[in-house]
């Protein structure tokens, strides 16, 4: 997925300035794509030069001038070929895994640093995510389809959050077995050595 194409999406649900729009990445889709301020603003400007939206400026007395983006028909026309268009997942990077998988170089407690501070990131992630105020009822498969998004996300933090328990369990249990194993060589070695 590109910018592009989820700001086509946002417009697509309705007319926005790049300040709302920045907004409601944030709130909506944030948890699975994330853009800053320039990003948006410079998507917008490429989207308008490729005809892909209109800008229009809603003048205002006591507020800078509202730059409102809406999408036109080519637009649609792209989101809709993007939408229909064959996914292919790009490879996975995750840092967090990456660093865990070296993490047997370093101390058990920087190894308990790491899983705190993972814990600490996605128990942010969660509570951020379970404090979006949800409809009790969604009114449309639009909405419904959104809402599963965020489902997908409180979820899968969930699981993270579980694993890293879990994974860190594991640890807790294999740190006696490894010092007496270390224990055992020890004594075999003074043993042999006498």
């Amino acid at each position: 997925m590109s910018l592009k194409h989820a700001v086509l999406g946002m417009l697509a649900i309705q007319p926005m300035s790049g300040y709302t729009l920045k907004k409601a990445i944030d709130e909506s889709v944030g948890h699975f794509w994330t853009a800053d301020q320039s990003q948006v603003y410079r998507t917008l400007a490429g989207l308008v030069d490729d005809g892909l939206a209109s800008r229009r400026t809603v003048v205002q007395d006591e507020r800078p001038n509202l730059h409102l983006h809406s999408i036109t028909d080519d637009g649609l026309a792209e989101l809709d070929r993007w939408l229909a268009s064959p996914l292919r997942t790009p490879p996975a990077r995750e840092p967090f895994l990456a660093r865990l998988f070296f993490a047997d170089r370093l101390a058990p407690e920087a190894i308990r640093d790491l899983f705190r501070n993972r814990r600490r990131e996605v128990g942010e992630a969660l509570a951020a995510l379970e404090a979006v105020t949800v409809p009790e009822h969604a009114a449309d498969t639009g909405t419904l389809l959104r809402l599963a998004t965020l489902d997908y996300g409180i979820a899968q933090a969930r699981t993270e959050l579980a694993w890293l328990d879990a994974t860190e369990q594991r640890l807790s249990e294999q740190r006696p077995a490894e010092q007496r194993l270390t224990e055992q060589r020890l004594d075999e070695h003074r043993t042999g050595a006498s």
